[in-house]
């Protein structure tokens, strides 16, 4: 992606080279040894759907058996938000009582959906856990959508059983008669005010807290689950795409799905101590600190729900949560709380680089900046080093359809190859297509296909979204990308957010991250903008960091030394706002682009 190449070091302060200890094998060694050798990574294969399929031969068959296991971690703190605690055991007496009110009360059988649409609280989580240890189809909700868009996710997967805090029940009350017709029977509420929904509501309502006092008192401490059977191909989770195009489709996970990604996690942890200390190390619980996790992307996103909620469940970790993304309370949080693993979407990372309380606070306890959902520029990589120096950046390539990771690029090799999303995990294939699905040779840049047992099974209620994206098992990622004679995967752009400038192709990610290298610029977004002869030009929106002052002029020198004449950008918008995201993190270049040309046709 550079004119630079990449280099197995980064530059500390006063020039100093920064480095992990050397890589003691090569991850290709590491990977055999570890899927040869240890029970825990071994690849079996099996029939899904009709397709012969990679999989983790011991992956646990339900999200069930992960929770019952995690009430093994008793009296370890499980969840912080606030000045609120939840241990493993408090928290599984309270999801159990929730899953008995579904299941006794309510009659929510396997199958069955049940949304949860809140900002992350502890509520969310237990709501989960109840939901699924019953069999339920979870249905996370995006908390940023408006009325509408709520109601549209609820009726689209004909949820029974939603739990939504105030601001969300507030946001559905005027679509609750129509909700009711299509099938939904209770609403859930929590952090909620009695006139947040009408009186004589269509829909019945209870509130959480009266739920927990009622089954946890009849429970007497015993935590029964209902006795119901689940398979590993079962429907567990409906997530719903972003929407950046059209109406957001309903993503069909199954239990394999998600603990296959749970294995898949592991497997990076294990691969990357291997490699590093040449050693195999255990990855789960039973032993040695407690990981405490910041929880800084929502629940309702497939990295906050199956990376980050279910893997530091599984691992007996601790989930610190926080109410919304705020760079100087991150820092307070990983200081008060010992934090060991932060990151979330790129821009989270940086922001935290950046806050000018990081010098006040103390992050010694951190050992993993861990990031993904958005592309991630290389000198990002640089600058955790300098700030955090010795501890392990990594980046993670996955999407809602892969159940979160494919490929995963941690420790040294991610130092030594900071513009790749690194190897896919061993159960994942990958190949590179071109516009007609043909394979294309190692090192051609295509479409990116992915196949494996993390790989949805469709999207809910829509035969012919899926039959365009999935094909015998393949997903179709719609990412551009080139895979090297290493395995390696390099993201080089989004297929829709690529420029075609005079029949030449221009990847945003490529001029995105040329730009990040320069001091000034905290955010970019490269975007097409329309030329009468070219068909278009590159234009590129560029967020300065405070108090920086940089010239157009200036950046277009800096990019002349990196990237070719013709990808540098003719445009250029030197902007002090936030570049408007989604949920996920990713930026919303269709509006972005929108804003921009109007700007332009204002200005004449």
């Amino acid at each position: 992606m550079f004119s630079r190449s990449a280099s197995s070091q980064v530059t500390g302060g006063a020039d100093r080279p920064v480095r992990f200890q050397l890589m003691t094998i090569t991850l290709a060694e590491a990977t055999r040894q570890l899927v040869d050798t240890n029970p825990m990574f071994a690849v079996s294969e099996a029939e899904i759907r009709g397709v012969r399929t990679r999989v983790w031969a011991a992956c646990p068959p339900s999200l069930r058996f992960l929770f019952e296991l995690s009430r093994g971690y008793g009296s370890a703190t499980y969840l912080v938000y606030e000045d609120e605690r939840l241990t493993y055991e408090e928290h599984f007496q309270k999801a159990a009582a929730v899953a008995r009110y579904l299941h006794d009360e309510l009659g929510v059988r396997p199958g069955d959906r049940v949304a949860i649409a809140m900002r992350n609280l502890p509520e969310w989580v237990v709501a989960f856990w109840a939901s699924v240890a019953i069999g339920a189809v979870i249905v996370p909700l995006n908390a940023w959508w408006t009325g509408p868009e709520l109601a549209y996710g609820l009726e689209d997967s004909g949820t029974a059983v939603a739990f939504v805090d105030g601001e969300r029940a507030r946001r559905l009350a005027p679509y609750l008669d129509s909700l009711a017709a299509s099938g939904l029977a209770r609403l859930v509420t929590t952090h909620s005010e009695p006139d947040d929904l009408p009186d004589g509501s269509p829909v019945a309502t209870s509130t959480f807290d009266d739920v927990l006092e009622r089954h946890l008192a009849e429970a007497a401490g015993t935590a029964r689950l209902p006795d119901v059977a689940i398979a590993p191909d079962d429907d567990a989770t409906i997530f719903y795409t972003s929407g950046t195009t059209g109406r957001p489709k309903g993503a069909v996970g199954t239990q394999r799905n998600i603990c296959s990604n749970l294995l898949s996690l592991a497997f990076v942890a294990a691969r990357s101590a291997l490699v590093e200390t040449g050693v195999m190390k255990p990855v789960l619980a039973g032993g040695g600190t407690q990981n405490a996790h910041l929880l800084s992307v929502p629940l309702f996103h497939a990295t906050g729900c199956h990376a980050i909620l279910v893997a530091t469940t599984a691992a007996g970790g601790k989930l610190v949560m926080m109410r919304r993304w705020d760079p100087e309370r991150a820092l307070e949080l990983i200081e008060r709380e010992r934090v060991t693993v932060f990151g979330g979407v790129p821009t989270m990372a940086w922001q935290v680089l950046d806050s000018p309380d990081f010098e006040m606070r103390d992050t010694s306890s951190v050992r993993s900046v861990a990031y993904g959902g958005a592309p991630a520029p290389p000198e990002l990589v640089r600058r955790i080093q300098v700030h955090f120096p010795g501890r392990s950046p990594s980046v993670g390539y996955g999407l809602t359809e892969t159940s979160s990771v494919t490929t995963m690029n941690t420790g040294q090799h991610y130092v030594d190859k900071p513009d790749s999303v690194g190897p896919p995990v061993p159960i994942v294939e990958l190949k590179i297509v071109d516009e007609d699905g043909r394979e294309l040779p190692i090192g051609a840049t295509g479409e990116l296909w992915i196949k494996g047992p993390n790989v949805v099974r469709g999207y809910w209620n829509k035969d012919e979204a899926t039959a365009e994206v999935f094909t015998e098992g393949w997903l179709h990622s719609g990412d551009l990308a080139r895979i090297d004679e290493e395995g390696d995967v390099f993201i080089v752009d989004r297929a829709k957010d690529m420029v075609i400038r005079g029949g030449e192709n221009v990847y945003s990610a490529e001029v995105e991250a040329a730009i990040f290298e320069h001091p000034s610029v905290a955010d970019v977004a490269v975007i097409g903008v329309p030329h009468e002869v070219l068909g278009e030009e590159v234009g590129a929106v560029v967020v300065r960091r405070p108090g920086a002052d940089v010239s157009t002029e200036e950046l277009r020198d800096h990019l002349a030394e990196r990237i070719a004449a013709f990808k540098i950008p003719s445009r250029v918008w030197l902007v002090d706002d936030p570049l408007p995201r989604n949920a996920a993190g990713k930026v919303l270049k269709r509006t972005l682009r929108a804003d921009m040309l109007d700007a332009l046709e204002v200005a004449g």
